[in-house]
C-alpha cells in the first residue's frame, strides 16, 4: 500500500525535469514569465505532496 504514495514523489521530478513543458514567456502571471512561475508553483505543490505524502505513510502509535 506505501508503495504507491513513494510514486506521488515522482510528480515533481517530472513536471520540474522537463523544461519543454515550461520553456515559455507567456502566459505572465503578475509581470512574472510562466518560465519562473511555474516552478516557483512547483515549490508550493511539492510541499503539499510531501506533507500530505509523510501524514499518509508515518507509523501512528498510541502512547
Amino acid at each position: 500500500m506505501r508503495r504507491g504514495w513513494y510514486a506521488l514523489l515522482v510528480l515533481p521530478f517530472v513536471g520540474t525535469l522537463t523544461p519543454p513543458i515550461y520553456n515559455h514567456v507567456h502566459p505572465m502571471l503578475f509581470g512574472m514569465p510562466f518560465f519562473y512561475w511555474y516552478q516557483l508553483a512547483w515549490v508550493l505543490v511539492t510541499a503539499a505532496l510531501l506533507g500530505l505524502f509523510v501524514f499518509v505513510t508515518r507509523e501512528h502509535h498510541d502512547v
